[in-house]
């Protein structure tokens, strides 16, 4: 089992910036290093899509048309936890994030990897982009 928990969420004015943590506890030990995560979102009304994920082995990183150059995923070794920092924020960025974890095993993902094949959820963090 796995449990994953996002934070960072908040308000944050146009052109402004945040960044999103996601945390583990479970079979990974406590870390996400080495294990192919995503940050989907979720807008009122929407679908909830990808905008960033990570593979293992390479560690390939990928993100949606509409957040490249401006979204980065890294890894906080000493936090241990998958960060996303978000530049240069948009109102259409406004959604529910939610890290998302695939599972054990070596995998290859990227933002067109289907919600339904990631295995453990978290609950969300709230991101409003507003004036």
């Amino acid at each position: 089992q796995l449990y994953l928990r996002e934070s960072g969420g908040g308000l944050a004015q146009p052109g402004g910036s945040l960044t999103l943590s996601c945390k583990s506890t479970g079979y990974t030990g406590g870390s996400l290093d080495g294990y192919a995560v995503a940050w989907f979102r979720q807008a009122p009304g929407k679908e909830r899509a990808a905008v960033a994920s990570i593979s293992t082995g390479n560690g390939r990183k990928d993100y949606a048309g509409s957040v490249k150059f401006r979204f980065s995923l890294s890894r906080d070794n000493w936090e241990k936890a998958l960060k996303l920092e978000m530049n240069n924020l948009k109102p259409e960025d406004t959604s529910v994030y939610y890290c998302a974890e695939k599972g054990p095993g070596t995998w290859i993902v990227d933002t067109r990897t289907p919600e339904a094949d990631y295995t453990f959820w978290g609950r969300g963090t709230q991101v409003t982009v507003s004036a």
